[in-house]
Order: structure tokens, then sequence, then C-alpha cells
């Protein structure tokens, strides 16, 4: 399989941050965003942003800026269709997106997103980690927890994912299921690699994990 391309996706709202920009919120003397391009650029090709409004906010980080094309910022699919999109215009088989706000994602997560996909007419795989006690709306059949801003994702069916959205969809695993997306599990021993800032609480969390 062909080196991916990396798109960040930072095209929500970030209600519960009071709204704003959580990827420019600094983090440890980095910018949560420079702290995930840090960990995401060596894992990939070429990086791209997916945000919306005004691009020029994000000039110093040196990315190309993605709106979404879809209106009415339906979710994170639309973020990974504008991803899609640009990858295509670069001659790319295929993204891995991450989150803006998740600064601790694992180093090895595109590799490991890869090895999952292997045999797969198109590489669609999801992160994943074990469920412990609690319980979630992102938990598969398999009783994993999913991660649905962190997966590989295939050029090759941007137009499908592109009528799907106009069709209304929204929630990713909707649609991965139905092109029999995989998981790809991540350990949580050393804690949570996906662990996300959503409030000013976690914004703490994360400088004491920092």
């Amino acid at each position: 399989m062909t080196e991916p391309l990396g798109v960040i996706l930072a095209g929500g709202l970030a209600t519960r941050m009071g709204g704003g920009d959580k990827a420019l919120l600094p983090l440890g003397g980095q910018s949560l965003l420079q702290r995930v391009m840090d960990r995401l650029g060596p894992q990939v090709g070429d990086m791209a942003l997916n945000a919306n409004g005004d691009a020029a906010r994000f000039d110093a980080f040196g990315l190309p800026v993605l709106p979404d094309s879809v209106a009415g910022f339906p979710g994170p699919l639309a973020g990974v269709l504008a991803g899609l999109d640009w990858a295509a215009g670069q001659g790319a088989e295929a993204i891995v997106t991450v989150a803006a706000d998740t600064p601790f994602f694992p180093t090895d997560l595109v590799q490991v997103l890869q090895d999952r996909a292997q045999g797969m007419a198109h590489p669609l795989v999801l992160a994943a980690t074990p469920r412990g006690e609690e319980k979630t709306k992102s938990m598969s059949r398999s009783g994993l927890i999913r991660h649905p801003t962190f997966g590989l994702w295939p050029v090759a069916l941007r137009d499908d994912l592109r009528a799907a959205l106009e069709d209304g969809i929204k929630k990713v695993v909707i649609w991965t299921e139905k092109h029999h997306g995989r998981e790809a599990v991540f350990p949580t021993d050393g804690g949570d690699p996906f662990f996300n800032v959503n409030t000013p609480d976690d914004l703490k969390t994360a400088e004491a994990l920092a």
C-alpha cells in the first residue's frame, strides 16, 4: 500500500469549549494543532487541515486548509470528504484522518491502520480501543470503542461518500459498515491514546499529561 496523505480534522464548532478554534489552544508551550502535526507528519506524506471559516488564521502552520464542501456542519464525514477530494488532486490512493484536539494519538497509528487493511479492495479502517466498564455510543458490535475521527479512508469511495452526505447520512459508522469497514485495535495500557480535549477541564488534564 502506498503512503497515505494526512488530514487533520478541525471543522467542528467546539461548543463545549465555548466556541472558537480548539486547535489553536496552547498545550505545554505549543498549540494543540502543532502537537498533532508533529505527531502525524512522520507517519504520512503531505498533510492538510480541514477547517471552516477564514483560512488565514492558520497561515502560520503552512498547511492547505480544506473547508467542508457540504453545508451545515454535518460532522466529521464532511471533513473526510474534503480530505479525499484534496488527495484525489494529489494522485493519492488514501488518507489517514486524525482529530485536531487529540494530541497523544499513537505514533504507529498509520502503520497499524494499514496492516489491518491488508486484503481489502478499498482500505477502510477505523481506530478502536478495548472497552472498559464504560459504554459509549461509538461502541461496535464486538465490544470495542471506535474512534471515528481516526481512520484510513480510500479515495476510490469519495463519490459514494459525497452521495451519502447528500442523502443526510452523518454518522461515520453507518457509512463505514455499509462498506465492510474494519477496526484496528490500539492498547490502552498506558492510558487512552485517543484522549481528546472537549472541555476546559480536559485541557487541564492534557496539560498534566503533556
